[in-house]
């Protein structure tokens, strides 16, 4: 049986690679850079979470090119970060949820919206619809990041921080790609 779109293991090894590093990447980016910034200028926000989430990003595009292999893909990057942030007390049943939440809850989205008739995933020759891509990204978001305070027992605000953190860091990692992209084409001419 043939998977459509599946390219065999070296394909999936690739895509692993590529989705986690990229995962982890933005991750350290987060936790180098944007959080102590985020610290100075609001020391007194009780809550823990990045208002400039770019792994989030990261995630939502892995699971609009690669679809249902995009759980695959994020596991390793995602666990590795519940690993770094709860230390051994990932394998706990709550953490272990959370990372299963983290990494389906984009790929069933996009999936959800295809059996629906709103299929948003890249085709050739057809210009991608970026608003419905951060709409999937919201949408994900309100669920993860409910599910998880679920988990969790966090309360509003760190849903809200969540909410926030996610969705600001879809639209700033599109638009980075975007210039990234731009800047590229400029310089092959």
């Amino acid at each position: 049986m043939t998977v459509p779109g599946h390219r065999g293991g070296r394909g999936l090894i690739v895509e692993t690679l590529a989705a986690s590093g990229a995962y982890l990447a933005a991750v350290t980016i987060v936790f180098t850079f944007l959080m102590p910034v985020q610290n100075l200028f609001f020391p007194e926000y009780p809550s823990r979470a990045s208002l400039l989430f770019l792994p989030h990003g990261v995630r939502i595009l892995t699971a609009w090119l690669l679809g249902p292999r995009a759980i695959v893909a994020l596991l390793p990057g995602v666990a590795l970060l519940f690993l770094y942030v709860a230390g051994w007390n990932t394998f706990a049943p709550t953490r272990l949820a959370g990372i299963a939440v983290v990494v389906c809850a984009a790929p069933l989205i996009f999936e959800a919206l295809k059996r629906l008739g709103a299929d948003i995933y890249p085709h050739p020759g057809r210009t991608p619809c970026w608003i419905c891509v951060m709409g999937v990204g919201a949408v994900t978001s309100l669920v993860s990041a409910g599910l998880l305070n679920l988990l969790f027992g966090n309360g509003f605000e760190d849903w809200l921080a969540l909410f926030i953190g996610d969705v600001f860091g879809l639209f700033f990692l599109m638009l980075g790609l975007l210039f990234v992209f731009r800047w590229l084409d400029r310089r092959r001419t």
